[in-house]
């Protein structure tokens, strides 16, 4: 009986601890942007907020480093801050957004790609 309780124990420790590395995984899990938080990624993109209201706006060279960069290491990320709350409480337009890539110039830009409901140009 001894030996049963002890595997018993065993048993419902090891799930334990299979549950808890579960729920610590999901705490500190990266999303899209790496372990920076999808504001701190938007704020690094404000010199295009010109660009990102006004289609006729030129993009800065600040502007295109940064999205260039993202686009090179973290492209899935470059989406997630323009369809995130703080892109729209930013007055953000994502269907003028997208197309700030194009207007950088930016030749490795993931063209034809899915943002949601828009599609990089």
């Amino acid at each position: 009986m001894a030996g049963s309780t002890m595997r018993t124990s065993f048993a419902a420790l090891m799930v334990f601890l299979m549950a808890s590395e579960l729920c610590f995984d999901v705490a500190t899990a990266a999303g899209e942007c790496g372990y920076t938080p999808i504001e701190e990624a938007a704020a690094s993109l404000s010199p295009c907020l010109d660009a990102a209201r006004n289609p006729g706006a030129k993009a800065p060279p600040p502007c295109c480093a940064k999205v260039n960069a993202l686009i090179r290491t973290a492209p899935r990320c470059l989406c997630a801050v323009l369809l995130s709350p703080a892109a729209e409480e930013a007055g953000i337009n994502p269907g003028i957004a997208i197309s700030i890539p194009k207007r950088c110039g930016i030749k490795n830009r993931p063209v034809g790609k899915k943002c949601g409901r828009y599609t990089v140009p």
